[in-house]
Formats: C-alpha cells, sequence, structure tokens
C-alpha cells in the first residue's frame, strides 16, 4: 500500500473482526475519555513514539478522529512510518457513534 485507504464504518467493522487490527483514536484525551470504540488506543503527542515502537507496521491499522478528516493527514504520517496496510475511518467517532456500541470511562 503506497497511501492509506479511506474507508466506510461497515468495512472497518468487517477489519476489527480480524484479529490482528489496530485501532488508534486520535481525538483529545477527554473525549477518548468519554466515549471509544472498544479496543482503541488513544493517540497523542505523549504516546505517539511508543506506539510506533510497539504496533506492528504490517497489521491493518484503522485510525479515525472526530469527522474523518484528521485522521486522513494522520494515516499518512503512519504510511511515511513504514506501516503497510492504514485506513482513515469515513465519518469518524461521530458517525459510529450513532451506529455501533462504543465503551466509555475506560
Amino acid at each position: 500500500m503506497d497511501s492509506f485507504k479511506r474507508i466506510s464504518i461497515e468495512q472497518a467493522k468487517a477489519l476489527m473482526d480480524q484479529d490482528n487490527c489496530q485501532l488508534a483514536d486520535i481525538r483529545d484525551e477527554m473525549s477518548y475519555q468519554q466515549g471509544h470504540i472498544a479496543g482503541a488506543s488513544h493517540l497523542g503527542n505523549h504516546n505517539l513514539q511508543g506506539f510506533i515502537e510497539q504496533a506492528d507496521p504490517d497489521a491493518p491499522l484503522i485510525i479515525y478522529c472526530y469527522h474523518g478528516n484528521s485522521s486522513q493527514s494522520a494515516a499518512q504520517y503512519f504510511i511515511e512510518k513504514d506501516f503497510t496496510e492504514v485506513y482513515s475511518m469515513d465519518g469518524g467517532f461521530e458517525m459510529w457513534r450513532l451506529n455501533e456500541p462504543f465503551t466509555t470511562g475506560q
């Protein structure tokens, strides 16, 4: 994959069913605490490098933000860090929240 791909919530759900799928939430900490997709890692400047070092660069990585805009530049960043299968989720958490279960307070 030369660049990231934009995917729908339905496509993201299918990828999340794979055992090795990684999920990154790039919203602010408070928004993450109020609600996020189960299994998502919160990424910010404080832990980005650690995530890159520990993540599997060859496993699917889905990145989401609020509405699916900021996640596109974040996804491109991971491509530049040699991740091979990176996705930006269209609609972001707001679209997910309207259609799917999510985790709060964790």
